[in-house]
């Protein structure tokens, strides 16, 4: 299997997705017990409905089909970011910090002596992003990009 699958898909859609009112959060190939998953994410701001999932789908596929990126039979999965959308590149620490969103974070190791953590994005870098956490201590931390194992938008509802 190419290395980098997912990318060469983003490049390949990007274009076509954003040109429909959509913003690619993300793309990933998981390799799952029945074969393998293309999913690929999509947001906009007004929300995103199982409508819009099709239309993305009705547009990609036929792209993925002739580009035929990924080798073999895989699933074809668009879906919304949801609510506690994970984050994983810069541009999306950006969108949480810009829209003053609580955040949680689980660490591979810990930073001064935390392991989880849930707070506001105050800066996101390229190399670590700066986190002002949400409990009475208020305390920042800036997390090294290399140390954060999972990181996603929490909502209360």
């Amino acid at each position: 299997m190419k290395k980098n699958i997912a990318k060469e898909v983003e490049e390949l859609i990007k274009a076509t997705v954003e040109g429909a009112g959509f913003v690619l959060w993300n793309v990933e190939l998981v390799k799952e017990p029945e074969g393998l998953n293309l999913l690929v994410t999509i947001d906009r701001e007004e929300g995103v409905s199982l409508d819009d999932c099709g239309v993305v789908t009705k547009l990609i596929d036929p792209m993925l089909d002739e580009a035929d990126p990924i080798e073999g039979a895989y699933f074809l999965e668009v879906s919304s970011v949801g609510l506690d959308r994970v984050l994983k590149r810069k541009e999306h620490y950006d969108y949480a910090a810009e829209k003053g969103l609580t955040c949680k974070f689980k660490l591979f190791a810990a930073v001064e002596g935390v392991k989880e953590l849930s707070g506001v994005i105050t800066e996101a870098g390229s190399e670590s992003v700066t986190v002002k956490a949400e409990d009475d201590s208020g305390k920042v931390y800036v997390l090294p990009k290399k140390c954060i194992a999972k990181a996603y938008v929490v909502y209360d509802i």
